[in-house]
This record gives C-alpha cells, sequence and structure tokens, in this order.
C-alpha cells in the first residue's frame, strides 16, 4: 500500500535513570532530506539515528528531535574548588578583623560563591544511551509510519475515484469518435453536392477523403494506450514500498496521451470532455507530490 511522505511520530519512556522523548516529522520532498535536533553531548545519536530512519523512509524532508534528560541523581557529580573556597574564607575573615567586624562565617555563606562548586554528569556508556534511545526511536518511528500509511489510503482512496472518472470520460470519447467520423462524411457530401450541383458524385472519391480524415482523427490507439495506463496506475498502487517516481511518469503519459486526442479532436464534445480528463489528471498529479 502507498504511503504519504507526510507524517509525525513521538515516543517517550523513562530508561535507566534517563527521561528520553523522540519526535520525527516529515513533509513531501524530492529526494531523502535528514536534519536533526540533538544536545551536543549527544551529538554521536545523530548518524545512528539517520540511519534508523532511512530504514523506513525513501524520500521525504525528516525532521528528528531527541532529548535525553537526566532523573538519575547519581550521575551527577558536583566538585569543589577547595583552593578558591579557602580565598574567599581567608578574605572574609581579614575583612572582619580589619573593619572589627563579628566573624559569623556559615557555610551558607559560601553557599553563595557559585564559582566553588562545579556540577557535571558522569561519563556515560554511549552503547548503553544508544540502546535506551534506540526503544523510543523504534516507538516513535511506529507512530509516523503508521500515519504515513493511514495518509496514504486516503490518497489511494482519493486517486482511484480520479481513475475511474478518467476511465468513464475516455469511454465517452471511444462511443463519440464513431459519430464524429459519420458527421464528417455527412458533411462532406452534403459540400460537394452543394458544388457540384446536379452532377454526379463519385461515391468512391467521398469514402476516401472520408477514410484519409477518420485516420486523422482516429483516437483509438490513444484511447487504448490511455486505458493501458490506468491499469498500470491501479497496479501500482496496490505495491508496497516507494511509488511516486512511478506514478509521476506514468501521469506524464497519460497527459501526452490526452494532448493528442485533445488536438485530433473535431467535436465540440470530444474536446470538453478532454478538458475535463485533464483537469481529473492535474489533481492526480498534485496529489501524487506527496507520495513517497
Amino acid at each position: 500500500m502507498i504511503r504519504s511522505m507526510t507524517g509525525y511520530g513521538r515516543a517517550q519512556a523513562q530508561i535507566d535513570g534517563r527521561e528520553i522523548t523522540v519526535e520525527i516529522k516529515a513533509v513531501n520532498h524530492r529526494f531523502f532530506e535528514f536534519s536533526s535536533r540533538i544536545p551536543r553531548s549527544y551529538g554521536y545519536l545523530e548518524e545512528k539515528v539517520k540511519g534508523e530512519v532511512q530504514k523506513w523512509v525513501s524520500r521525504g524532508k525528516v525532521d528528528a528531535g531527541v532529548t535525553v534528560l537526566s532523573v538519575d541523581t547519581g550521575s551527577t557529580l558536583v566538585e569543589v574548588n577547595r583552593e578558591l573556597a579557602g580565598a574567599y574564607v581567608g578574605a572574609l575573615r581579614d575583612l572582619a578583623q580589619e573593619f572589627g567586624l563579628e566573624d559569623d562565617l556559615r557555610l551558607s555563606h559560601l553557599a553563595q560563591f557559585s564559582d566553588i562548586f562545579t556540577v557535571r554528569r558522569a561519563p556515560e556508556d554511549e552503547d548503553a544511551v544508544w540502546a535506551a534511545v534506540k526503544t523510543v526511536l523504534d516507538d516513535a518511528i511506529g507512530n509516523f509510519v503508521a500515519m504515513r500509511q493511514r495518509e496514504g489510503e486516503q490518497l489511494c482512496s482519493d486517486l482511484q475515484g480520479r481513475l475511474e472518472s478518467i476511465a468513464q470520460m475516455v469511454e465517452v470519447v471511444e462511443a463519440q469518435s464513431p459519430q464524429t467520423e459519420a458527421a464528417y462524411r455527412e458533411r462532406l457530401t452534403a459540400k460537394i453536392q452543394e458544388v457540384l450541383a446536379d452532377r454526379q458524385l463519385d461515391e468512391a472519391r467521398i469514402i476516401t477523403e472520408a477514410a484519409i480524415f477518420a485516420d486523422r482523427i482516429a483516437v483509438a490507439e490513444e484511447t487504448v494506450r490511455l486505458r493501458s495506463h490506468i491499469g498500470q496506475f491501479k497496479e501500482i498502487l496496490r505495491m508496497d514500498g516507494p511509488v511516486g517516481r512511478k506514478l509521476d511518469f506514468l501521469v506524464q503519459e497519460m497527459n501526452r496521451e490526452m494532448n493528442t486526442i485533445g488536438s485530433k479532436a473535431q467535436d465540440v464534445q470530444i474536446a470538453q470532455v478532454v478538458v475535463n480528463m485533464k483537469s481529473e489528471l492535474e489533481k492526480i498529479r498534485e496529489q501524487i507530490q506527496n507520495i513517497e
């Protein structure tokens, strides 16, 4: 079944003391294009995330966001710059002595000097981090792919309806085309009679001229090919995997046949039908721009 290039998926979980959130969104694009929003300290995850996403996406502009928050305080280290703390203590006591102040120095006073403390995360096992992120990433990708498939089903339904509409219009062209030839023969006969007045008509010449004209306006080959393209289009819609490029090519071929029918048409009704067919085909062209 076809898939849309537009989609969104999100997943969140707490694993091994980390709260991990992954978001994936995509819009249509001619090729695969990937960008990410990942904290610099976890930059090594970018290529891994891209590789997993690319297993499921062949076309589309994809943006992935990953956040990793530590909820385990055991992974946080607080270091004290004791030399700097001693310098603060000495300076404060010197001031107390110099100005005759009470020496009421407390630990809470030192805590106000933030440069005494350095807070950093304990070194992390990159493989363990990736294993945790991948678990959440798989869920986000699952939601993302499911949405693309749902939108693909809606696109498929719309396209099939428009193809049926075009097929019905092809029937109208096929039914009207012989009438166009007969009408031309009648007009040709009447014109010759008018020109020749009472002279005897050369029936063979009329038949020949009508046949030449009929050959010029015959659209049987075009309608047969158009039906074939419609059939191929329906078959491709039932395929799995990326099919957008194939459908785009078929639309070009269908447009070519419609243009030929339009240029050959010597009938107002056929000309109008061709206009309507091309209108439906243009809507199909717009829709398949969002098919992977």
